[in-house]
């Protein structure tokens, strides 16, 4: 046995929910292969100290936009038009080192707050590729593919640029080490494309066998401007033209009409709740327990740290609860168990990952994150699940692994030099990026 988690309390995520106290947890080559109140009667090659420890499956950020980081806090206070306007020129000076260099900084944190896997829709899909290959995280990457122009003008998979960086990136790093890293397909949303890009991308991923990862209904302006221009909405315009023939990840889903979003789950395709990011932008979040109902798999995402500030995953947790019995007016609507349940087991079945990871249990994936739970703001401890959801925060993250391999602890990152990436971005990436004024609303810069 490799290593051992001794004297911990478990939330394994299995289908009985089980809660182990004074559990241990043994790991060889990567996987879980022993699980047991009862210690191991063979001796570890390393232990960790679980005691007064919780340990949980990795969490996983299913809607993300990693390179962002390097914009975060420059518009929090605009207007969505203004922030947006803002937000463009400067990705229109990005490239691929700055992307890396900030995909980079956000896995760090990442990691910091227990995340093990990702679902990433951005553009410069193999910086961001390298810089998850280097940490060990687990990533679902895809290319938010658009077209502004006239659908009537030719279209060739074959001869598009982006669809072709996409299968240039598809063949190079779908299925790296084993399957840590997958592509996917991608379009930013309905209104930055046209049907040709949708067939040629959803043909394409139908025949790599890959998923699809898109923004969808996010706002009521979208929906309208769909309806007016097409006569349905996004979701039933982009089902006509084979989008949903695929794994679909799809973020937001928030304002589709119960006939789309019933549609939609006949398809099984998942919704992303992203609460932070929606509520910080001023719209409405996922309709969860509808979303539910409707047969969707649904699951939680942070959005980028330029949309919400930071990439904590349990305050997207606290959040999709919050809203869900708001929405509802039931302060019993959403419990913790079903929380940690979208930001592990069905954040693994959207991933296509159910078979490796999103539980505690034996054959799976070693990806758990230690949170201390000595804290004053966690105890006393009533009831796990509930300090989890309502109480924990990212930074009572102790240590973060990836198929038994630790890539954060106490402060460290094995395989990330932090000082490195901190250094590449303020002396290349953020000077490429703000060669300009920052916008008024931006001045009170940091020190530092």
């Amino acid at each position: 046995m490799d290593t051992l988690i001794s004297n911990v309390t478990a939330v394994t995520m299995n289908p009985r929910m089980e809660v182990l106290f004074g559990a241990y947890i043994g790991i060889t080559d990567g996987k879980i292969v022993f699980l047991s109140k009862q210690p191991p009667k063979e001796a570890p090659q390393t232990i960790i100290e679980g005691t007064g420890m919780v340990a949980i499956p990795g969490l996983i950020n299913c809607h993300t936009h990693l390179a962002t980081s390097v914009l975060r806090s420059f518009t929090d206070d605009l207007g969505n038009t203004e922030a947006l306007q803002a937000l463009l020129q400067k990705e229109a000076k990005m490239d691929s080192r700055c992307a890396k260099a900030a995909a980079l900084l956000s896995i760090a944190e990442c990691l910091r707050f227990g995340i093990t896997s990702v679902s990433d829709l951005y553009y410069y899909p193999n910086a961001t590729a390298e810089a998850v290959a280097q940490s060990g995280i687990k990533a679902n990457l895809a290319l938010s593919s658009y077209r502004f122009i006239d659908p009537s003008e030719d279209f060739d998979f074959e001869t598009d640029e982006q669809c072709q960086e996409l299968v240039k990136v598809v063949e190079k790093w779908h299925g790296y080490d084993n399957g840590r890293i997958k592509i996917d397909a991608g379009i930013y949303a309905e209104y930055t494309s046209n049907y040709k890009l949708w067939e040629g991308l959803a043909g394409y991923a139908a025949e790599k066998g890959i998923g699809m990862q898109l923004h969808l209904a996010e706002t009521q302006g979208e929906v309208d401007s769909c309806q007016e221009r097409t006569g349905m909405g996004p979701g039933e315009l982009l089902n006509c033209h084979n989008l949903f023939a695929v794994p679909t990840t799809a973020a937001s889903c928030t304002y589709l009409e119960s006939q789309e979003r019933k549609l939609l789950g006949k398809k099984k395709v998942t919704a992303v709740s992203t609460p932070l990011s929606a509520y910080k932008n001023g719209q409405r979040s996922t309709p969860i327990l509808e979303s539910v109902q409707s047969g969707m798999n649904v699951a939680l995402g942070t959005g980028g740290a330029i949309e919400c500030g930071n990439l904590d995953m349990f305050e997207v947790m606290r959040f999709a609860a919050m809203s869900a019995r708001q929405e509802s007016g039931n302060p019993a609507a959403l419990p913790a168990s079903a929380a940690l349940m979208m930001a592990t087991v069905t954040g693994a079945q959207a991933q296509g990952r159910a078979k490796e990871c999103g539980m505690l249990q034996v054959g799976m994936d070693a990806d758990i994150a230690l949170l201390d739970f000595s804290a004053p703001h966690l105890m006393p401890c009533h009831n796990v699940l509930n300090g989890l959801v309502w109480s924990a925060k990212g930074g009572d993250v102790a240590m973060t692994m990836v198929r038994g391999k630790i890539l954060y602890q106490n402060g460290q990152f094995p395989t990330i030099d932090l000082k490195e990436v901190v250094e590449e971005l303020t002396t290349y990436a953020i000077p490429q990026l703000f060669s300009e004024t920052r916008p008024a609303a931006a001045d009170n810069s940091c020190p530092g």
